[in-house]
């Protein structure tokens, strides 16, 4: 079992930047997918990134080119880059985890992670 804690959201001007982190604890972080989702009130929890176990990476259409995601294993920690920020990507954003290798089709799907954690805010201003 792995505990999530999400950290670096804020509040943005259009085009600015942020970095987003999620801290893992309670297990090998390293053979876990990890995923970036994010949710608007009154809209459903979207995939925007993730990782699967064994590096490989996947991004939603409307995030590809703009945001990334990396590992730090000795960190337990997972990282979102998110640059060229739109007032569209305002929302909270959540990582969840899951035991194992996610294939590319399944990595963006709420359904397939196991563990999540508490979110943060991201608010981008026009």
């Amino acid at each position: 079992q792995v505990q999530l804690v999400e950290s670096g959201g804020g509040s943005v001007q259009s085009g600015g930047s942020l970095r987003l982190s999620c801290a893992a604890s309670g297990d090998t972080f390293s053979t876990y997918s990890i995923g970036w989702f994010r949710q608007d009130p009154g809209k459903e929890r979207e995939g925007v990134a993730a990782i699967s176990s064994d590096g490989s990476t996947s991004f939603s259409d409307s995030v590809r080119g703009r945001f990334t995601i990396s590992q730090d294993n000795a960190k337990n920690t997972v990282y979102l880059q998110m640059i060229l920020l739109k007032p569209e990507d305002t929302a909270m954003y959540y990582c969840a985890a899951k035991p194992g290798r996610l294939a590319w089709w399944a990595r963006l799907l709420t359904n397939n992670y196991n563990y999540w954690g508490q979110g943060t805010q991201v608010t981008v201003s026009s």
